[in-house]
C-alpha cells in the first residue's frame, strides 16, 4: 500500500463527503417540517435495507473468511442485526406494526442502495468495499445525528424511539482502528484504492437517492 491506511481512509472520506444541500429530507426532519407519514416510510424502507445489507455483509465475511476482513465484515453484519432490533421502536412510534413495516412496498429509489451493496458483496474487491463503506458510514452517521436531534426537538420522540439513529450517530474509535487494521492486512495497491473510490461514489449517490426519494414522495411534499 503506497500510503498509510489511515491517510487513505481520511482522503476517501473527504473526497466523497456529500454537499450540505444535496440531501433534501434530513434538513426537513431536523427543522420539524417533514410529516409523520414520511417518517413511517423511512422506517419501512430501512427495514428492507438493513435486512438485505446484513446478508450482503455475511457474504463478504464468507469471501474473506481466511483473513481479518472476514471478522470485520461479520462484525458489521452483527451491527445490522442490532440496528434491526432498534428500528422496531422507531417504526412503532411512527404508527407501524411489525407486519405493516415488512408489508410496505419497496420504493426503487430507496432500494438502489442495498441492491448495489449486494452487487459489491459478490463482485467488489474487499479492500475497495471497506473504503467505500467507511466513506458512506461517515455520511450516514451525520444524517442519523441530525435526524435524532430533530425527532427529539420537534416530534416528541424519546430515547427508545431514537435509539436506531443514535446507534449509527455515535463515533466509535474502536471501529476506526479495526478498519485501519483490516486495510493494512489487505494492502490494496493504487488500482484497488481507485476502485474503492468508484464504489464509494456510487454508494454515496444511492444514499442520497434514498433520502431524496422519500422527500419527493407525495407524502414528503406535505407539511406536518
Amino acid at each position: 500500500m503506497s500510503r498509510r491506511p489511515r491517510q487513505v481512509l481520511e482522503d476517501v472520506r473527504r473526497e466523497l463527503a456529500p454537499g450540505e444541500r444535496e440531501n433534501r429530507l434530513v434538513p426537513a426532519i431536523a427543522a420539524g417540517t417533514a410529516p409523520l407519514t414520511v417518517l413511517s416510510e423511512l422506517a419501512a424502507q430501512q427495514h428492507r435495507i438493513i435486512t438485505s445489507d446484513r446478508r450482503s455483509l455475511l457474504v463478504l465475511a464468507a469471501r474473506c473468511a481466511d483473513g481479518p476482513a472476514g471478522g470485520y465484515f461479520a462484525g458489521l453484519a452483527d451491527g445490522e442485526s442490532r440496528a434491526l432490533e432498534l428500528l422496531d421502536a422507531f417504526a412503532a412510534r411512527c404508527g407501524l406494526a411489525p407486519r405493516e413495516t415488512a408489508a410496505r412496498r419497496p420504493l426503487p429509489g430507496c432500494q438502489a442502495y442495498p441492491a448495489y451493496v449486494a452487487w459489491l458483496a459478490l463482485n467488489g474487491d474487499p479492500a475497495g468495499v471497506v473504503l467505500a463503506l467507511t466513506a458512506n458510514f461517515a455520511a450516514w452517521g451525520g444524517y442519523c445525528a441530525a435526524v435524532s436531534a430533530g425527532l427529539r426537538r420537534h416530534y416528541g420522540f424519546g430515547d427508545a424511539d431514537c435509539a436506531f439513529f443514535d446507534f449509527f450517530a455515535r463515533p466509535d474509535p474502536a471501529a476506526e482502528e479495526s478498519t485501519v487494521a483490516v486495510l493494512e492486512s489487505l494492502a490494496p495497491d493504487g488500482e484497488r484504492i481507485s476502485a474503492g473510490r468508484g464504489y464509494g461514489q456510487l454508494l454515496q449517490a444511492y444514499e442520497l437517492m434514498f433520502w431524496n426519494t422519500l422527500a419527493d414522495a407525495p407524502a414528503g411534499r406535505q407539511k406536518r
